[in-house]
Parts: C-alpha cells; sequence; structure tokens
C-alpha cells in the first residue's frame, strides 16, 4: 500500500492586495484534496494559510497544522484540523512542518514565509533533505526573490546548482503538476 503524499504549504497569514492570491490558495488547497495529499502548514485560521487549509478541509483532505504557543491567537489557531501540534518555537514548528512533508510549495507571504523559505533551502542546499521546493509565483510575486537568488549565485555565494534547488510556477495547477512529477 502506497503512504500518502504530504505537501508542506508555507504561505503568509495575510491575504494580500492581489485577489488572485486567494483564488490560488484555494485552487491549491482543493488540489491537495482531490490528489489524496495531505496539507501540513502553520495552523493558522487567518490569510492564506486559512484560505488554503478551509478549501483543503471542503475537499476532504486530511489536515496537518503546527503552530507556536505564542501563535495560537495571532494566527488564530485552526483547531478543528485533522491533527493540531502547538510547539514550544518557531524553530521547532518548522522543523515539524518540514520532517512531516514529502515536498514544500511557498506560496506568496511575508517574512515569515521568506524565513521558512530560505531555511528550507539552506537545508536542500547542505544535504539535509531532498524534497521538491516549488515557488507558487502568482501575478509574478516571486520574481524578485528569484532575481535575489540569481545575484547570490551571479556574485559567488552559491554555486548554479542552488537554483536548481527551487522550481517556479505561477498557477496552483502548474504547482500541482509540478509536484505529480516530482513525487511520483
Amino acid at each position: 500500500m502506497m503512504s500518502v503524499k504530504s505537501i508542506c504549504v508555507y504561505c503568509g497569514s495575510r491575504s494580500g492586495t492581489n485577489p488572485a492570491f486567494t483564488q490560488e490558495a484555494e485552487a491549491l488547497g482543493r488540489g491537495i484534496a482531490d490528489a489524496d495529499w495531505r496539507l501540513v502548514y502553520g495552523a493558522g485560521d487567518v490569510g492564506l494559510m486559512g484560505v488554503v487549509a478551509r478549501a483543503a478541509q471542503e475537499a476532504g483532505a486530511d489536515t496537518f497544522g503546527v503552530i507556536p504557543e505564542h501563535l495560537l491567537k495571532w494566527e488564530v489557531g485552526k483547531t478543528d484540523l485533522t491533527r493540531f501540534i502547538v510547539t514550544e518555537t518557531m524553530h521547532e514548528r518548522k522543523k515539524v512542518m518540514v520532517m512531516n512533508a514529502d515536498a514544500i510549495v511557498v506560496m506568496p507571504g511575508g517574512a515569515g514565509s521568506l524565513d521558512e523559505f530560505f531555511e528550507v533551502l539552506t537545508w536542500r542546499q547542505l544535504g539535509l533533505h531532498d524534497k521538491p521546493i516549488v515557488l507558487m509565483n502568482v501575478a509574478g510575486y516571486w520574481d524578485p526573490l528569484q532575481g535575489l537568488i540569481d545575484h547570490v549565485v551571479d556574485h559567488g555565494f552559491a554555486d548554479e546548482s542552488l537554483k536548481g534547488f527551487v522550481q517556479s510556477e505561477g498557477t496552483a495547477a502548474a504547482v500541482l503538476d509540478a509536484l505529480r512529477r516530482a513525487l511520483s
């Protein structure tokens, strides 16, 4: 029997200014459910976090949320998930999320999403995991980040291989297709 694949989704605790962010978050949540995958995410019920989780739940997905105690009120901990874990620290949250995932998707988000992205990218660069990392580049949101990665490589602070650790796709449908290929 094949085990269920788990997709870690990093995303904003806000919805952002572009309605496409919310639309694509809903599509990603539904797509994770349709693929019979499990959503692993930050356990919040606000912003894009809440959107992706509710869409996944409504479509029947298993949901695994991890939130540090100090963010329970701020991010409105979504306690009706299949599995809800409260950690002491942000670092512990990130570790539990990655350990319980087969792939990582980074949707539009803020400083927290950037922190999560750079940590998982660094871990990949150091050989601590080989999980696919996909930027959900809705409306070109992550273009400046991709430019920064190019800049780091161009100036000799990372090997060219760093670019190959990250795939960028503009829509939930394209992200889901990339995940299907990577996880097959």
